[in-house]
Order: structure tokens, then C-alpha cells, then sequence
């Protein structure tokens, strides 16, 4: 599974692993080709900072998840290695220097958020990008 497919899944449950990080439509239950999915399907709307606040809060340590990918990633129990987050990035059509990790690690942490936004993701109105 992708690093992207896990943070879906971590959020939104299995269903929501299936869904391509570039598409904007839910994954159906069924095992549908890639495109057959109709594009005007109801998305679920799901809490992310609900969701995320709770995993943070069992970590039992201050984690930033609001403006840091590395924390998010921490908090939801996903590797946050910069191989890891540089995977992400490739996953997510990154274009800049994956060596200049501070760019990159807020560049993911937009493109992340405005991700699970697309896909039903409910954001407090501080993190939307």
C-alpha cells in the first residue's frame, strides 16, 4: 500500500486505501477498475482533526500534526523517515529538491491536507492551505 493509501486509510478507515492520492472521488466497496467509479458519488464526510487529535493524544507525547507531516505521519503510526516522507513526496508528484527536507515536509504537509479535504476530509479552518 502507498504511504499516501495509508494515511487514507489511517483516517477513513480501509475502504478509503484504495482511493488513487490523485483522485478526488471515495473508493467504492467493490473491487471497480481504476476510472469506473462514478465521479459524482456522495463523499463521506469524516472529522480529520478528531480522528487525528485522538491517535495524537494516545501517542502521549505533544505532537504538531496540524503543521508538520512528520507529526501526522507519527501520530497515525506511519514511518516518518525522510526515505519514507521522500516516497510520499514522489507518490504526490513532488517537483522540488527531496534533499531540502523543510520544503519538501511543508510542500507534503499541504498537499496531504488538501488531499484528504478532496476526499471528504473535514479540516479546521486553520490547517486548509
Amino acid at each position: 500500500m502507498s504511504i499516501f493509501g495509508k494515511i487514507m486509510s489511517a483516517i477513513f478507515g480501509t475502504k478509503a486505501a484504495a482511493t488513487p492520492a490523485g483522485g478526488s472521488t471515495p473508493a467504492s466497496g467493490g473491487a471497480a477498475s481504476p476510472g469506473s467509479a462514478p465521479s459524482s458519488a456522495p463523499v463521506q464526510s469524516v472529522d480529520v482533526a478528531a480522528i487525528v487529535d485522538k491517535a495524537a493524544a494516545a501517542k502521549g507525547e505533544k505532537l504538531e500534526w496540524r503543521t508538520s507531516i512528520v507529526d501526522l505521519m507519527k501520530a497515525l503510526d506511519i514511518d516518518s523517515s525522510f526515505s519514507a516522507r521522500k516516497e510520499l513526496a514522489k507518490e504526490l508528484g513532488y517537483t522540488g529538491d527531496s534533499n531540502d527536507s523543510a520544503s519538501m515536509n511543508i510542500w507534503l504537509h499541504k498537499q496531504v491536507m488538501a488531499k484528504l479535504a478532496a476526499n471528504g476530509g473535514k479540516l479546521p479552518p486553520e490547517i486548509k492551505h
